[in-house]
């Protein structure tokens, strides 16, 4: 799922291209992402597009006359830019907003259709979608701390929380802890003041960090690279390669869809963390720590 660097280059980019000027028509290909009908997707031709902001992991485009397009990417939708009038018969093709200058055409890879555009009215309307989450990058110490330590989860189940945290998902989650050297099973009402600061600092260096990298690698173009694997990253993706840091190789645990990976030397003090399938598999055979492994 694109996370709040992605979230930020590709709204400057949308930025670029879409604001100030007006929306021409709204194409649907799959009619299922579409997900509110009053007002009707029909309502934005003609509307002049005002700001483009992020909400959580979703762009909202404001339109006068305050109407609201709010697009959520989910796993796999992506956005790509393309010649006015783009045709959207391809399977993956969701729909295609377009302008007299290009066509912002919103993609979704697999078979489930999970991406999702909402049109909502009113100026606060948008609020409706966000989930809440403190955005760090804009919040002290002390704001973050009350919001980590208010409820008992696991780092990384707090991290990825929306209604906790905005912006923050399953790859950078990864690489945040990584920095922090945090284990991603620590609980957050038990860790001390000096793990939660290294957390904090942590969370903004990840952030800002790979969104100056993905500015620069972007440029002037469209983000057409938008993925949750990308060279360069500590451990995110990376099971079974050498950590950066210490050379460990890094371990991963599997659960539905998501993996979380870590290294085991700068995060878990060499402890080899259950994966709830293989370790049930293995049992005994299961390597409990780095050495074992």
């Amino acid at each position: 799922m694109p996370e709040l660097p992605d979230i930020t280059v590709y709204l400057e980019a949308i930025g670029r291209r879409a604001v100030g000027r007006r929306i021409e028509r709204v194409r649907v290909h799959s009619p299922f992402v579409v997900r509110t009908f009053e007002p009707p997707i029909d309502a934005v031709a003609g509307k002049l597009v005002r700001e483009a902001r992020r909400v959580g992991k979703r762009i909202a485009l404001a339109m006068e006359d305050r109407l609201w397009l709010v697009i959520h990417l989910m796993i796999a939708g992506r956005l790509h830019w393309k010649p006015p009038g783009v045709k959207i018969g391809a399977k993956n093709a969701l729909a295609a907003i377009d302008f007299a200058e290009g066509s912002l055409l919103l993609t979704e890879a697999g078979t489930k259709r999970r991406a999702a555009v909402y049109v909502l009215a009113g100026d606060d309307a948008w609020k409706t979608l966000d989930p809440g989450g403190l955005e760090v990058l804009e919040a002290t110490f002390e704001q973050f701390d009350a919001v980590l330590r208010g409820r008992s989860h696991t780092l990384k189940r707090a991290l990825t929380d929306p209604h906790l945290f905005s912006g923050i998902g399953n790859a950078y989650s990864d690489e945040i802890l990584h920095r922090a050297r945090l284990s991603p099973l620590a609980l957050t009402q038990k860790i001390g003041d000096e793990e939660a600061g290294r957390l904090y600092a942590a969370i903004r260096e990840v952030l800002v960090e790979w969104t100056e990298r993905l500015r620069a690698e972007t440029g002037d173009g469209f983000p057409e690279k938008v993925t949750a694997f990308r060279p360069g990253m500590a451990v995110h993706g990376r099971f079974g390669e050498p950590c950066p840091a210490c050379g460990a190789p890094v371990q991963r645990i599997r659960y539905a869809e998501n993996e979380t990976n870590y290294c085991p030397r700068c995060q878990t003090g060499g402890r080899i963390l259950a994966d709830r399938s293989l370790s049930r598999l293995l049992k005994d055979d299961w390597p409990r720590s780095l050495d074992e492994l």
